[in-house]
């Protein structure tokens, strides 16, 4: 008998709850540590070029976090026959689309100028952008373009 199965343990870190919790707390702590003052040379010699890409590292693991969180499963862009309701979910991601745009507006011309990176406004319209792409064609592909007669 595998010894190894019997720790109880082992199931913990293996459960969705767990992973949900790692990727999102580790996301949050590295967008956290990108808007710090520490700062490490790594292998480019930037400091700011790498706090950017901790900072995206965070990014995207935040984004697996909530990719699990709604699927289930680890994922990158989820398909249409995935969503419940595709209808009220548009809306939602359309809005989430036009948050981040207005997030990066506020970074790029208020007092955070001096604390983030200089790219966060690029990056958030970025986004922002392709969440509002994501929501426009689901919202076609749903009705105006849609193949059903």
């Amino acid at each position: 008998m595998n010894r190894l199965s019997n720790l109880g343990f082992l199931e913990f870190f293996m459960r969705e709850n767990f992973k949900l919790f790692l990727l999102s707390a580790t996301g949050l702590l590295s967008l956290i540590f990108s808007f710090s003052s520490f700062e490490v040379q790594g292998p480019w010699n930037s400091p700011s070029f790498s706090r950017g890409v901790v900072g995206l590292f965070g990014i995207i693991l935040l984004y697996f976090a909530w990719y699990l969180f709604t699927f289930g499963f680890i994922g990158i862009v989820p398909s249409q026959t995935m969503w419940k309701n595709p209808h009220q979910s548009t809306k939602i991601v359309f809005l989430v689309g036009v948050w981040f745009l207005i997030i990066a507006q506020i970074v790029q011309t208020s007092l955070f100028v001096d604390i983030a990176p200089e790219p966060t406004g690029l990056v958030l319209t970025f986004i922002g952008l392709l969440t509002i792409f994501n929501s426009a064609y689901v919202t076609l592909s749903q009705g105006a373009l849609s193949e059903e007669e």
